[in-house]
Parts: C-alpha cells; sequence; structure tokens
C-alpha cells in the first residue's frame, strides 16, 4: 500500500464551513476524508457534488438537515469506484462507509451525543461494535473515522472538566468504545502520542474555551492493527482550520 492520508472533520453546518472545507482541501489534498454533522438537506448537498471533481464523494444527509455525513476518495488512489452506502446499522443518517477493491472499508460515523436519549447513544455503539466485528471477520482493513462523542479517558478532557458522570465520559460508553478498540482496531493519536495531554478535537463555544485549549479529545482515526493492518506514521489535530467547534484530525499511514 502507498501511503495514505485519511482525514475527519466535524464541520458543524457544511454551507457554513463550505469554503473553509474546498481551501483545506485544497491546501492538503487528504487521500480520503470523513465529514460529520452536514446539517444540510439532499439538495442543498447536492450542490456541493461539483466542487470535488478529484474525489468519488457520497453525502449522505436527511430531509430535514438534520445530523448528515459524507465520504470522499481520491480518484488517483482509488481508480476503480468504490462502492458507497449507509451501512445496515446507520440511524438518522450518521454512518456512511466506502469498500474499495483493495479490500480496504472506510467509515465515515457521527455517534449520537446522547444528552437527549442516552440509551439510544449505547444501542448506537453496540451495533458499531457489531459492525467492526463483522467487517475484520471478512478480512478487510477498516479504519472508521469521525465524531465519537465518546472521550476515552480522563487524559482527553481538560482537567476541570472531567466529571465521570457526565455523558461523553460515563463508565458504560467507554467500556464499549475500547470493546470496540479490543476488535483489532487502534486509536491512532493515541498510539502515536500515548502521553500528550491537551492533544483535544473539540471545544465548547463558550467562554473562549478553544483559545485556552480547554476541550474533549472526541474525534478519532481508529484503524485496522496486527498483521495485514494500516501502519500509522503521523496524526494531528488542525485546530487552525476552520470555525467548526471541532478540529480536524489527520491520520498519516506508512506504506
Amino acid at each position: 500500500m502507498t501511503p495514505m492520508k485519511i482525514a475527519t472533520w466535524n464541520v458543524n453546518g457544511i454551507r457554513a464551513r463550505m469554503e473553509q472545507f474546498t481551501a483545506w482541501i485544497q491546501r492538503d489534498h487528504p487521500d480520503v476524508v470523513c465529514l460529520q454533522e452536514l446539517k444540510a438537506t439532499p439538495e442543498q448537498i447536492g450542490e456541493t457534488l461539483t466542487l470535488l471533481p478529484d474525489y468519488w464523494s457520497v453525502w449522505h444527509g436527511g430531509p430535514k438537515g438534520y445530523s448528515g455525513v459524507s465520504l470522499h476518495l481520491r480518484k488517483d488512489v482509488f481508480p476503480a469506484r468504490p462502492e458507497l452506502a449507509p451501512p445496515a446499522f446507520d440511524m438518522e443518517f450518521r454512518v456512511v462507509e466506502g469498500r474499495t477493491a483493495e479490500g480496504l472499508a472506510l467509515t465515515s460515523i457521527y455517534v449520537p451525543n446522547g444528552g437527549k436519549d442516552y440509551a439510544a447513544k449505547l444501542r448506537f455503539l453496540e451495533a458499531m461494535d457489531a459492525y467492526v466485528a463483522s467487517t475484520l471477520a471478512e478480512g478487510r482493513r477498516l479504519v472508521m473515522c469521525g465524531d465519537m462523542n465518546v472521550a476515552r479517558a480522563d487524559i482527553d478532557v481538560t482537567p476541570r472538566e472531567r466529571k465521570a458522570d457526565v455523558i461523553g465520559q460515563r463508565p458504560d460508553e467507554r467500556a464499549i468504545f475500547e470493546r470496540i478498540l479490543s476488535r483489532g482496531l487502534v486509536d491512532v493519536a493515541r498510539t502515536l502520542h500515548p502521553d500528550a495531554e491537551g492533544m483535544f478535537t473539540w471545544w465548547p463555544p463558550w467562554r473562549q474555551m478553544k483559545q485556552k485549549n480547554q476541550g474533549w479529545r472526541i474525534d478519532f482515526v481508529l484503524a485496522s492493527s496486527g498483521a495485514g493492518g494500516l501502519t500509522p506514521a503521523a496524526c494531528e489535530v488542525l485546530s487552525d482550520v476552520g470555525t467548526s467547534d471541532h478540529a480536524p484530525v489527520v491520520a498519516t499511514f506508512a506504506a
């Protein structure tokens, strides 16, 4: 496999961030891009298709502009059109998958926050676990990117915000997340930077939390590990890109 750059970004509204998105793509040329929280109807999303002629694209958004995810794969890296569709466990336009001729499954995912229905969040995470297990059992390599809405450990939350009873940090959701990883995935950023503090991807949009870097790490690139897996070479949070309350996360995999 040639070196590959895979990026994920919760844009918090693609229409508000479209110019920022296209400028970033033109600057960094990632091979795979996963977006979440599009907040756009199919008609509004359709207007953007011509802006990415170098990519195979699937935009997956709802009729009321709620939630929404997308996936984009560079045509020069993946010359054969991938199979692009939501997997069976998709709900509320939160998941879309690409399966390539090279045996790679790429998934853009937006886990529910859980604030309005925590039980539904846990069900979604359980379905995500089953999806990972079945995809890897097929012998495919898997890269799953997106806003997981779970901070894995206390190091992933700014100290003043660490509270075990707060959604996103609760033991039961963290336990499911760790089980997902145990199937054969690695958290690329934490694998490469095991002790790094302040490596946040989301900041509450008040009290200058981003400027103070008082946030959470809830956006991830998860990748197959072990024999035949992908080899992480670098991972960075691009906190200077865009005006979303999330920053893009970009992982590079070695050949």
